[in-house]
């Protein structure tokens, strides 16, 4: 009997729809006849009801079906007519060049926006309690817009990047100017940005591995070849680099070197220092991904690369969205003026610049004296969360996974002990009431998860950690 797939890229609902068109053009499902109910057929797929409703409404966009109140779905007495009339629109859908997202990241995503109850281990979001819900709203009681404040600034409004390249020195011991800096609205468009004005199709890049940028698609809708920089627990091993210099020619080297995504490390200084020297010597430019240093607990902030870096060789990527309002957007590139201006040039043709009212707010947000109070309530909040996390993993799935307490962010790398398939976890887990990132989706091997504690609930984790062992030790039967 046939069955979708769950490690395909194609949603199951798309799979379904596909399979019951099918039928209904080799006349399985004569015109007027009746389907099998929702109900029926999320049984005989081992899908949700929400599934099978999606592929029915699919079927019904291209006229293959009708559904009448109050009775079964029935196949359009005038299908093969109508149908001829209906763009397929799922076909262009699934031309595109832009690739989609990952299937465990889809199902996730949907599994969350259709049950609010399911405990969130996945969203790397700030619960509302740690956002600065309040001094965003004083702080946006006193802008004011003028309709020239945002005209002709490709690069980002002036005060913010003036805020900025004070923040950056003070904070992060980066010295830049305003000019060197542009605003952009987060840190996957900065590296869209990147993937797209400084590479071209088929060029080499590494990446770490794992890592979040293995689970953008951003990479291979351009054309690029990756290759992995392998970690281990201090980061970054950068003796490989001259090896893949010389085997693939890559040019450029993707890295997350503070409380990295996902695996929380923190990369050695003598490794910072060799991955430096090594990227001078072969002239290779360095994109640092740096959004979560500020989140240090017990407040010794580790260094970016670029403040070491004397040559230039780092493109340093920033963004507020994972430590301060999240929904203003704001994120940045530091870089050489050469490629501001490039980058710039891009970012004005895809949307003509971006809104200066978030900019302002941001601008007035990290100059004020709300900004350093809410970064200390965050780190707080943040080692509460990972110590009820701990200790609930503890307490229930003691044996079960393995994990490094990491000393900022709000990532939990886990190992799983038992062997078990990424795809029925995660089903298992979503069914259960509790969403996790299994680790292939970073290109990490199987049997890894992360664990997000910055979205629920103080009094959620544990209540998410005994659903996660419950759902685990079912996989295992």
């Amino acid at each position: 009997m046939w069955k979708p797939d769950r490690d395909s890229a194609i949603p199951l609902y798309r799979q379904i729809a596909d399979h019951l068109q099918e039928m209904i053009v080799h006349g399985e499902y004569p015109p007027g006849s009746p389907l099998p109910s929702e109900r029926k057929l999320a049984e005989q797929f081992g899908v949700n009801r929400s599934t099978v409703v999606l592929a029915y409404a699919e079927l019904r966009s291209l006229g293959l079906v009708e559904s009448r109140p109050g009775s079964k779905t029935l196949v359009s007495p005038g299908w093969n007519q109508s149908a001829s009339r209906t763009p397929e629109w799922h076909r262009y859908a699934e031309s595109g060049g832009f690739l989609p997202n990952l299937p465990f990241l889809r199902r996730i995503r949907d599994a969350l926006a259709q049950d609010e109850s399911i405990i969130d281990l996945a969203s790397g979001k700030l619960s509302t309690d740690l956002s600065p819900i309040r001094e965003i709203n004083e702080i946006m009681h006193t802008c004011t817009y003028h309709p020239d404040n945002g005209s002709d600034v490709s690069q980002g409004f002036p005060p913010l990047r003036e805020a900025l390249a004070a923040f950056l020195e003070r904070n992060r011991g980066i010295r830049t100017s305003a000019s060197s800096i542009l605003i952009t609205s987060g840190s996957q468009q900065s590296l869209y940005l990147i993937s797209q004005c400084l590479l071209s199709h088929g060029d080499a890049i590494a990446v770490e591995t794992p890592s979040f940028t293995r689970s953008l698609s951003m990479f291979q809708s351009a054309g690029l070849r990756i290759y992995p920089l392998p970690m281990d627990e201090h980061g970054v091993r950068p003796e490989s680099i001259r090896e893949l210099y010389s085997r693939h020619r890559i040019k450029m080297l993707f890295v997350n070197p503070n409380f990295q995504n996902p695996t929380g490390t923190v990369l050695q200084a003598e490794r910072k220092k060799q991955l430096l020297d090594t990227a001078s010597e072969l002239g290779l430019p360095i994109v640092e991904d740096d959004p979560l240093s500020l989140t240090a607990y017990s407040n010794n902030y580790p260094l970016p690369i670029r403040a070491e870096d004397a040559s230039s060789n780092t493109l340093y990527i920033g963004s507020f969205s994972k430590i301060a309002a999240a929904g203003l957007r704001i994120g940045w590139i530091v870089a050489p003026k050469s490629v501001i201006a490039r980058l710039a040039d891009a970012r004005r043709q895809m949307d003509m610049g971006f809104s200066v009212i978030p900019q302002q707010i941001a601008a007035s947000f990290i100059e004020s004296q709300l900004f350093q109070p809410h970064m200390e309530r965050l780190r707080r909040q943040l080692q509460l969360k990972l110590d009820t996390l701990v200790a609930s993993l503890h307490r229930h799935m003691d044996g079960l996974v393995h994990f490094s307490v990491p000393q900022g962010g709000m990532h939990l790398w886990c190992r799983v002990v038992p062997q078990v398939h990424d795809g029925r976890f995660l089903d298992e887990a979503l069914r259960s009431g509790v969403a996790f990132v299994p680790g292939s989706v970073y290109g990490a091997e199987p049997g890894y998860i992360r664990l997000t504690y910055a979205r629920p609930q103080v009094e959620e984790i544990e209540a998410g950690v005994v659903k996660l062992a419950e759902s685990l030790r079912a996989v295992m039967e």
